[in-house]
């Protein structure tokens, strides 16, 4: 196993040389199976560290990791609300591009929604309204509301030394002596 470790890495074998090794006429070879095992040792650790009362920081990561790839998945259904969000190219290729520019604007959004959430906390800042480093790490650029994805966009190139589009004014907050 350390072998074929190696060799994938060092790039001596292709991943799909490798996969075939791993099976021949739909029956795993031995190398499939002890690859096979090696997985079950590593699921069956996971399982147990998900069951322990003790290790409720695993189970809490492990939250925190799926909460953000569902966050991800919601962002892209909104903006891929063509077809109820379905990709429907019947060829493999069209499938691939059709992915290809979903990604392509989900990342472009993430860009945009962190360049500006950065921008707004920074504001806050510097007009010395406190804002905690715990409330700043909880944010996430994976937000939609703001987001139209109906009807037709006019988008005017700008200039990359022209910055950002110039924030609103922050609400000041009641004082509450």
């Amino acid at each position: 196993m350390t072998r074929v470790a190696g060799s994938l890495v060092t790039n001596q074998v292709r991943a799909y040389d490798l996969l075939r090794m791993f099976a021949r006429n739909g029956r795993p070879t031995p190398l499939g199976q002890a690859f096979a095992e090696y997985g079950c040792i590593d699921k069956t650790l996971h399982l147990l560290d998900i069951l322990d009362p003790i290790n409720d920081g695993y189970r809490r990561t492990l939250n925190k990791q799926l909460t953000v790839q569902e966050s991800r998945h919601r962002l892209a259904r909104h903006i891929c609300h063509g077809g109820n969000g379905q990709i429907r190219q019947a060829y493999r290729e069209g499938q691939e591009d059709q992915l290809a520019a979903l990604g392509l604007v989900v990342n472009a959004v993430t860009l945009w929604n962190s360049r500006y959430l950065s921008a707004a906390v920074d504001q806050l800042r510097a007009q010395a309204i406190p804002v905690k480093d715990e409330d700043v790490a909880r944010l996430s650029p994976l937000g939609h509301a703001h987001l139209n994805c109906q009807g037709r966009y006019s988008i005017a190139s700008s200039a990359p030394g022209e910055g950002l589009r110039a924030l609103g004014a922050v609400p000041t907050l009641p004082d509450q002596t």
